[in-house]
């Protein structure tokens, strides 16, 4: 039984290692990039040139989100445990409100098609979430992605 004495602090313990959010976002942010021009493709063809320029521009906020997403708990899981479970919880609504913002400030552009710009942005935070999942390792001894065949020698 761990007694207070002999408890971590949150408040001084930090992760020194690899930050496996990185390698995950960057995953999910390549595989997005990879499947933008379908995303693209299906918007021009249902909403025209208005839906390309939207989808384009979800696409980069999804992106974009995932990115902040895991610069911010890696900066932070570098400080402290305590900060970086503040940097989840706080960092999510923050990065709501900025999805919120960069919408409402293109919502009356000549460009912007609505329903494309927010199909884009949904389909493509819950599609690239889901499809990560298939190679996001769930163990603590390879945390993040998961190990490739050439790295264990198969």
């Amino acid at each position: 039984m761990m007694t207070v004495a002999e408890s971590p602090d949150l408040i001084t313990t930090r992760f020194d290692g690899p930050a496996p959010e990185v390698s995950v976002s960057t995953d999910m942010i390549k595989r997005g990039l990879f499947v933008a021009p379908l995303l693209v493709a299906v918007c021009a063809v249902i909403w025209g040139g208005d839906g390309v320029w939207s989808s384009m521009y979800g696409i980069a906020i999804v992106l974009g989100n995932f990115a902040l997403s895991a610069a911010l708990i890696a900066t932070a899981a570098r400080i402290s445990v305590a900060l970086m479970m503040g940097a989840t919880l706080f960092g999510y609504l923050i990065r709501l409100g900025l999805i919120f913002l960069a919408v409402w400030m293109v919502k009356d552009a000549s460009w912007i098609s609505l329903p494309a710009l927010g199909s884009t942005i949904i389909v493509t935070h819950l599609g690239l979430l889901f499809w990560e999942m298939k190679f996001v390792a769930l163990s603590l001894a390879h945390p993040g992605l998961k190990p490739t065949r050439a790295a264990n020698g198969s």
